[in-house]
């Protein structure tokens, strides 16, 4: 059984505003667990567009989406979280304790648990979820069997044969990555047109052009078929309509991912639309204890900036405080005369 682990803020979201919500708690000296559906950090600017440039972060004048994810999490470095992908959270129920504070059991996907005195969704649009191969009665069936909507573990292509489906950038990235290690790689599109980087998508040429990898376009995918796991799949040529059937051990399907608010639905918590409405004070939900920050939040005048999700769950970590210490008044500094951030950052060794 895997230990419950306790945390005065436990983050939905491992996103921009998740990652400086690490920051603005470490700052009062709150211990942070991030939960991510993902299997890697930075939410949509990781996963959507990596390469987008952001105009409009205050004294960065210009900045990809990836480089700014990286620059949160060198300035969350000396605190005390720690983050755990590839799963989401499913429930949040409450503790009832003999304690003026109400908390939060949280339970993901994994069966990992938390106990929580605050939890805060900063979650985007909702949960990102893998989408499906069109046209397959059960796309599901060979999932875990040979069959991945993302790679978990590279080290499971390792010889293998492998079809990857897709497109984008996540597919490109993939299919050069995995050529070191897989025995065969066959990248099926339905078009030769790609909506990755220019720079990604030269390289994959120049893999086909070597023969190490086989480039199959334009053809979308038929059927699946296996045992008790996937043996092989049918492809259809897009305008001749022939079909293909190839032999694999793996298949990745990399068609992108849809947004949902998953198990967000199911936590009592008062929606406005697929977004969750807040305070403007606390940016807390109607649920003591439950905080939403970022585009997942909803009140009068809200804007989906990445600027404005710093500042209210700066504001949000405030109130998050006194229920981890009822009673006391929220210390405040400026980060220039905190001499416990700067000890942390390892700019003094004394008091």
């Amino acid at each position: 059984m895997k230990k419950v682990v306790e945390t005065d803020i436990l983050i939905v979201g491992a996103g921009p505003i998740g990652l400086f919500t690490v920051f603005e708690a470490g700052l009062l000296g709150l211990k942070c667990q991030i939960v991510d559906n993902l299997n890697k950090v930075g939410g949509q600017c990781s996963e959507l567009y990596p390469d987008k440039p952001i105009y409009d972060i205050p004294g960065v004048p210009d900045q990809t989406a990836e480089e700014h994810v990286e620059a949160l999490l060198k300035q969350i470095e000396p605190f005390n979280y720690d983050i755990h992908l590839n799963q989401r959270v499913e429930q949040i129920v409450p503790i009832e304790l003999q304690e003026e504070v109400k908390k939060w059991k949280v339970i993901t996907s994994e069966s990992r648990e938390f106990k929580a005195t605050n939890v805060f969704i900063a979650a985007g649009g909702g949960s990102f979820e893998p989408r499906r191969p069109p046209g397959i009665l059960d796309p599901d069936k060979y999932l875990g069997k040979g069959v991945a909507y993302s790679v978990k573990d590279k080290n499971l292509y390792k010889n293998k044969d492998l079809v990857i489906f897709g497109g984008g950038d996540s597919a490109l990235d993939w299919t050069i990555e995995l050529a070191n290690i897989a025995k065969s790689i066959k990248l099926i599109h339905r078009r030769d047109a790609f909506r990755g980087a220019p720079n990604t998508e030269a390289q994959m040429r120049e893999l086909v052009e070597t023969g190490t990898i086989e480039l199959k376009t334009p053809f979308v995918v038929e059927a699946l078929s296996g045992t008790d796991r996937i043996s092989g799949v049918s492809i259809k040529h897009f305008t001749s309509k022939e079909i293909e059937k190839l032999d694999c051990d793996e298949i990745l399907f990399l068609f992108g991912l849809n947004k949902k608010l998953g198990p967000i639905v199911n936590w009592k918590l008062e929606l406005e639309g697929k977004k969750i409405a807040v305070d403007t004070e606390k940016f807390q939900t109607n649920v003591e204890g439950i905080f939403a920050v970022g585009n997942i939040s909803d009140y009068p005048g809200k804007l989906n900036l990445i600027l404005c999700g710093f500042h209210e769950t700066t504001l949000a970590v405030q109130y998050a405080y006194q229920r981890c210490n009822p009673g006391k008044r929220v210390p405040f500094t400026y980060t220039t005369q905190n001499k416990s951030l700067h000890k942390k950052l390892g700019l003094i060794t004394e008091d």
